[in-house]
This record gives structure tokens, sequence and C-alpha cells, in this order.
């Protein structure tokens, strides 16, 4: 059984005089198996925080229809927020409050006893390493401390269904790899999960399988290593030392390999699609050389999630989503907190 489903979503923004008619949903179709992890990718625009939004019933959509653990998200709103979690793309946490409180006031919402509530907090402070500044005001918060505990206030009752919209954002790397291990836990104990990602790494080592999704319809689907079989072949990646010469190598280079080269003038780098292996490389070190072109490093690997996604939709992955109607993917803290917990 798929804990999440969704069939031809559709949500529609705009469509007035003074504004065009933007389809951020444009006939999604998802299926998240219980127990696992999808990874919802896409770039800037896409409609990943819109259909988030959509399936934790924040927001109607205009056609489709989709369901939690079997309950309608339009007919069977309530029913749905008491089995899910929703950490958003910015740590909703109410600022004049301790992080204790925080968290004990999201275990009231969901109608948790106070004793309860109190040592549902305090186990969370502790997984999250939060248990030193449990009693300061969350204004005094770090970014990172921020997203920590936003996350720890979605698994406050233990929801079956957590929807995680970019849930490690602003974080560092190794406060990141922490969250990592955090939600693969989740899984493990039979949580399913919904993962929206700019951190395409978070999406290779987390998710069971991905939906990519650009201009509101998912373009393309499977695990990381289908999605990157599906472009076939290797990647030449050569550094050049003169930043001058980068065109003049990106040419010689183009004509070696199967496709036009990319390339990133801010590292001096170029990036090849090739099929020919070592005896390629070779060559093209040797018609470098020839031209006296310099390079500081190269290598030959397999295709990425990044040279899926410029594939794919010929955009990278990176920022903050905007929504179909202009406005970027915030949630409004506190009425998404509290209307999640009602």
């Amino acid at each position: 059984m798929a804990a999440i489903e969704a069939e031809g979503l559709v949500k529609i923004y705009g469509g007035s005089k003074k504004a065009k008619e933007v389809r951020a949903l444009d006939g999604v179709d998802l299926a998240v198996p219980e127990g696992t992890i999808l990874g919802l990718l896409g770039p800037n625009g896409a409609g990943k925080t819109t259909a988030v939004r959509v399936l934790t019933t924040l927001l109607r959509p205009d056609a489709g229809r989709a369901s939690v653990l079997g309950l309608d998200v339009v007919h069977k709103p309530t029913q749905v927020r008491r089995l899910i979690g929703l950490s958003g793309q910015y740590a909703a946490v109410d600022e004049n409050l301790t992080g204790r409180e925080n968290l004990v006031m999201v275990g009231r919402l969901y109608h948790m006893g106070k004793e309860a509530a109190e040592k549902r907090a305090a186990e969370l402070l502790e997984e999250f390493t939060l248990t030193d500044a449990a009693d300061r005001p969350s204004k005094t918060y770090s970014g990172g401390m921020r997203r920590r505990l936003d996350l720890a206030a979605a698994l406050v009752v233990k929801p079956p269904v957590i929807f995680l919209d970019e849930p490690t954002t602003g974080l560092d790397p190794r406060t990141r790899i922490a969250m990592w291990d955090v939600i693969a836990g989740l899984v493990k104990g039979g949580t399913t999960l919904l993962l929206t990602t700019q951190y395409l790494e978070e999406a290779d080592r987390l998710a069971d399988s991905i939906a990519v999704v650009d201009h509101g319809k998912v373009i393309a689907r499977g695990t990381a290593d289908q999605l990157k079989a599906q472009i076939g072949g290797e990647r030449l990646q050569i550094v050049v030392s003169d930043r001058e010469r980068l065109a003049e190598a990106a040419e010689m280079l183009g004509r070696l390999g199967t496709a036009e080269a990319r390339v990133q003038p801010q590292n001096r780098e170029i990036l090849v699609p090739v099929s020919g292996g070592a005896q390629l490389l070779m060559e093209a070190i040797r018609e470098l050389d020839a031209a006296g072109i310099g390079i500081d490093d190269v290598a030959l690997r397999r295709p990425t999630l990044d040279d899926v996604f410029l594939q794919l939709t010929g955009r990278a992955v990176e920022g903050e989503e905007q929504d179909a109607d202009g406005e970027s993917g915030q949630p409004k803290p506190e009425v998404e907190r509290q209307e999640a917990a009602r």
C-alpha cells in the first residue's frame, strides 16, 4: 500500500486580468510506499513546495486527488493532519518561546497531556543536541539550531508520515550529515517520508526513489542509479590552469565527447560526456599538451544527479524555490505549524 498517493494534481495561480495563469502543478502523479523515502527534486519554481502544501492540506488542488494513508487530503483534512508531521522550507518556530516551550506547545496542539508533552520535548531536545539551549528563547538560536528545533517539532507525536521540505537548508556540513542520520533512523522505524531537497547528494544518499519535477510535471522517476543510467556514459572532468584558454580547451574537448562540453568559468572546469574510458582520457591530455594548455586536475567519473538534472531540465537545482504566483516558498511559520496540528 502506498502511504502517499497523488493522481493528476493540478494547482493554478493567476488567471485574472492582472496575473497570467500559471500551472504550478500540471497533472502530478506520485506514490510513496510505506516505510520508504521519496525524493522530490527539481529546479527553482518546479512546483515541489506547492506539491507538499497540497499533500499536507495547506492548499486545495484545482484538480486531481491525493491521499495519505488512504485518507483524502481534501475531504478528510483533519484526519490527515493527525497522521502527518511537517517541516517546512524555513524553520517555523515561535521566536519568543524557548526551545522547550516550542516543543511542548506543539505537543499540546496535538492534544497530548502536559506531562507527556514535556517528556517528549525533553527526549527530542536531547536527540537533536539542543538540551543546553532548551530554556533559551529560540530567537537567540543560530540558523542551524532553529532548523533542528523545527525538525524536532515535526516529530513530537511520532507521525507515521512526514513531509520534509528542504530540511537541511542552511545547515553546516557536519549538522547536515547528523540530520541525515536522524532521517534514515526514522525510516528504519517504519516512517514514510516525502523529501524535497536542493542537495543532490542528500537525495542520492537518502531516497529510495526519486521523482524529478519541472514546470509542474513529473518528467522522470526511478532510483538514483536508474536515473543516472538513463543518460549513460562517463564524464571527462578537466580543470585548466589558464582561465583565458578555457574556451579553446572546451572546443577541443567537445570534439572528443559525445555531447557539448559544459564550462564552469568560476573554477576553470570543463565537463564533457564521453565514451572510451581511459584511452580517451589519455587522448584528451595529449591534445591539450600539444596545444600548450596546462591542466591542474583531470578525472573520469560516472554521471551524477547533477548531470541528470542538467540533461532533463537544462537547469541546476539550487537556491530558494519560487511558487508559480511569484511568492517565495517560505511558509508562514505559526500559521503552518498550527494548521498542521489541528
